[in-house]
């Protein structure tokens, strides 16, 4: 039989993209799998299209949170409940196309990988195609994820059983790049599967949007992450915004 996978996935207020993304999940034509939804509590009504799903799909699991607390404290939630040999992650906005996991699992297996990510495409709030493809080095070193986040959150898997639950503060910020660090700091390289595997929405008021925040976010991985003085982490931003500026652009593809 199929190894796990778990699916992490945090909500809040997403009642207009939710149901896309699940039905991108249940399209898989890899089967073993389980979607576990941690809805942070939302005011609308995602959590009412959740169960809609839920009712009708056992692999489809939603726990709700009392209180806001963030995207972190949710996604570390869903982790804690995650039960399969694979863990792989997908926000409530994001989407998945059919084969995703099928050919990801077997790029794992067929080159004893315990990590891999995918390129991706992306689509506007709306779901309209930005003819926009965000590749990456190809192998991933370590030195070049220091500088530059270059795996999508919504393309990658790894191997609970080979690393364990990777557990992070729950008020970090940039939670998914200090994973793909604290994983590439022990395996050195990565290998993406060199396709586009998902559509990444953008939406106009998110984190990723916002260049100020993203700044910010991004200065404390080198403050606080990695535990750097102020001098060095501000000399370590200068060469992160360069490689921002000058090298990843490089990698994104108009298709």
């Amino acid at each position: 039989m199929d190894d796990l996978v778990s699916i992490l996935t945090p909500t809040y207020n997403t009642e207009k993209f939710i149901r896309a993304t699940i039905e991108s999940v249940q399209n898989q034509t890899y089967r073993n799998w389980e979607m576990i939804l941690v809805d942070d509590a939302s005011t609308d009504e995602t959590v009412s299209v959740i169960e809609e799903f839920a009712q009708k799909d056992s692999r489809i699991k939603l726990f709700k949170l009392d209180k806001n607390s963030g995207n972190g404290f949710a996604r570390n939630a869903a982790l804690e409940k995650a039960t399969g040999k694979y863990i792989a992650y997908l926000d409530s906005d994001d989407l998945w196309f059919p084969a995703k996991l099928e050919k990801q699992i077997q790029f794992l297996k067929a080159n004893n990988l315990h990590f891999t990510f995918s390129f991706y495409d992306s689509i506007d709030e709306d779901g309209n195609d930005l003819n926009r493809r965000v590749e990456s080095p190809n192998p991933l070193t370590y030195s070049e994820l220091f500088f530059c986040n270059y795996v999508g959150n919504l393309t990658a898997i790894y191997d609970a059983d080979y690393f364990g639950k990777i557990v992070l503060n729950n008020s970090q910020k940039r939670q998914d790049w200090r994973i793909w660090l604290t994983i590439l700091k022990q395996i050195k390289t990565a290998r993406p599967v060199a396709e586009s595997l998902a559509l990444y929405r953008i939406r106009k008021n998110s984190v990723s949007s916002s260049k100020f925040k993203l700044i910010k976010h991004n200065f404390g991985v080198y403050r606080e992450f990695h535990g750097y003085n102020l001098i060095f982490s501000v000399f370590l931003m200068m060469r992160f915004l360069f490689t921002q500026l000058i090298i990843k652009p490089k990698f994104i593809k108009k298709i």
